[in-house]
């Protein structure tokens, strides 16, 4: 008798296709770090288990300890405190008005898309013993508060306080103070009543804030990497990157240190997801107004405060760069003979690898933008709008993989795609540059799901189940329905994913073939080499280029498009109706 088999149905095919793109991409990679660690040389042909000992070896082993030890502090110092400057920030911004606000909108975002490499860069240059500080201001005492462990966290925090700032603001869009007010009318002092309804309604955003500062923290391999040619702070994903890439290679090393690394990381998650699910955080009812920032006679005070922060946070390190770019030598100091435009003329030689590096990465971070907004894409309709039984797993994964670092993915990558069978079906990856693609595929499908998700969720599901009723396809109620109402979504889903793949270090600083240069690379290596000059040069000019090339970009989709189409368009005037002329268009 003949057995009818189901054919599966596109939305189940579509959920199938992204379980297996986020296997590939991003569990494979990480397990295969994970393996290592009980098996070394497993993905080299040495099958040799050495148990669970390895994993304790860290408390034993001096430079895997201050590792662990630095990174720790780094993450949850600079936690605090770019939590309380970002909080603070957020307090000020919402309830004053001032003018100078949109200026530090602007800032949190810049320095939220900015890699932490060229901030750190600039704060290189302007706090070392022969930098702008020393030489030029006459401020000796910068060097020695910058390169020490709080110093750092210092540095950190204005670089990252902006998650915490963008957290907490958003969750002081809606003026919820009839709570106090009930409070203070049953008896309960100020005090009482900001300790115990003002400051806990606002945890779930302080919690987020703090989370994501921590993990882009203890993650971050930027700033070690500035560093190593000034100070010595070995960090997990410094040392990582540095066990690769001394003589002789070591995998256990790299290994036992991404375990811990991702380990420290899934724990912050759990640990904020834990404190949240322990109370109820709604506040949004009928009586809830948007909070209006309140105008008062001493603005001139705010604008003071939120300026001279700014002129810290991003003026000195960028303006650090801009000057340093001009100058022949930093311990020349400012003076018409220092001056030089050879730093930038030598950009325009045709053997820089400054050019070649920018077009290497501009193709790269295309690539990794539109597969990555594809698949973010594939990953929300299946997670908004179907029942696929493994959405659960999907979900799961995709918040796991923000907390993967860029170093940790780069590992995985070369265990996975460095095997010697995969030369015989000719995907043998590593040492190509198609393995930069995939790893930075990699990091921009998380960012491109989130965004995807948050607008996914704000469309109802009934206009496509209609569209389906009607006999759509899949593919035709994404493209008729879906994408022209998410528009906006998708433009800044892919150019977050473009631009953050553009600066990527630490996956393209692992994986770059030989005689393949990116831009993030070739502008650290010119750092290492002390070629200040060149190296904030090639910053500030192909940190212009990519900014021109998005926004005008951006300017295309959201008004050229329109415009054109306009262009296109013609009256038809053939119908009539009682002597009026009715037209189509």
């Amino acid at each position: 008798m003949l057995k009818l088999t189901k054919k599966p149905s596109a939305p189940t095919v579509l959920g199938w296709g992204v379980v297996f793109i986020l296997i590939l991409f991003i569990l494979l990679p990480l397990a295969a770090v994970l393996i290592q660690i009980v098996l070394p040389g497993i993905f080299f042909g040495k099958l040799d288990f050495q148990g669970f000992g390895l994993v304790f070896e860290i408390f034993e082993r001096k430079l895997w300890s201050k590792s662990l030890s630095n990174s720790l502090l780094l993450g949850a110092g600079t936690a605090v405190l770019g939590t309380v400057i970002g909080t603070a920030l957020a307090i000020m911004r919402k309830s004053r008005s001032f003018y100078t606000a949109i200026l530090l909108d602007f800032t949190a975002w810049a320095l939220l898309i900015l890699p932490s490499f060229i901030i750190a860069q600039g704060w290189v240059l302007f706090s070392n013993g022969n930098g702008i500080a020393n030489h030029i201001l006459g401020l000796p005492w910068v060097n020695d508060f910058v390169f020490q462990p709080m110093g750092l966290i210092f540095i950190m925090s204005l670089c990252k306080f902006p998650y915490a700032y963008l957290a907490v603001t958003a969750a002081l869009e809606w003026n919820v103070s009839y709570f106090n007010d009930a409070a203070r009318l049953n008896g309960a002092t100020s005090w009482r009543a900001l300790r115990t309804i003002q400051i806990p309604l606002v945890i779930p955003a302080l919690l987020s804030g703090a989370a994501l500062i921590f993990m882009d923290t203890i993650g971050d391999f930027g700033l070690p990497a500035s560093l190593a040619a000034v100070y010595s702070f070995p960090t997990l994903s410094y040392s990582i990157y540095t066990a690769l890439y001394t003589a002789p290679i070591r995998y256990d090393m790299a290994g036992i240190l991404s375990f811990y690394l991702v380990a420290i990381i899934v724990f912050v998650m759990l640990f904020q997801l834990w404190i949240l699910r322990k109370g109820n955080y709604s506040t949004i009812s009928g009586r809830a107004i948007r909070t209006n920032p309140l105008k008062t006679k001493n603005s001139w005070l705010y604008d003071f405060i939120n300026i001279g922060f700014l002129l810290i946070a991003l003026g000195i390190p960028i303006g650090s760069s801009i000057i340093v770019s001009f100058m022949d030598s930093i311990g020349g100091g400012i003076t018409i003979s220092n001056f030089t435009l050879e730093n930038y003329q030598e950009l325009l030689n045709i053997d820089s690898t400054i050019l070649e590096g920018l077009k290497n990465s501009l193709t790269i971070a295309a690539l990794a933008g539109v597969i990555g907004l594809i698949v973010g894409i594939g990953i929300g309709y299946v997670l908004i709008f179907t029942d696929f039984k493994y959405r659960s797993f999907i979900d799961t994964l995709s918040v796991v993989s923000l907390a993967v670092p860029g170093v940790v993915l780069g590992i995985g990558y070369i265990f996975i795609w460095n095997q010697p069978f995969l030369e015989h079906i000719h995907l043998h990856l590593y040492g190509t540059p198609a393995i930069l693609v995939l790893a930075s595929v990699a990091g921009a499908i998380p960012i491109a799901a989130r965004l995807m998700i948050s607008s996914m969720t704000k469309i109802p599901a009934s206009l496509l189940a209609s569209a389906s009723i009607q006999g759509a396809s899949l593919t035709r109620r994404i493209f008729t329905i879906l994408l022209p109402l998410m528009r906006a979504s998708l433009l800044t889903a892919g150019l977050t994913a473009f631009g953050t793949s553009i600066f990527d270090l630490a996956i393209t600083s692992i994986l770059y073939p030989p005689n393949f240069v990116t831009l993030p690379v070739a502008i650290n290596k010119a750092f290492e080499d002390l070629n200040y000059g060149f190296a904030t040069a090639a910053t500030i000019t192909s940190g212009t280029i990519i900014i021109i090339f998005m926004m005008t970009f951006k300017w295309f989709v959201e008004k050229g498009i329109d415009y054109f189409l306009n262009l296109a368009k013609k009256e038809k005037s053939h119908v009539f109706k009682d002597s009026k002329r009715v037209k189509e268009i």
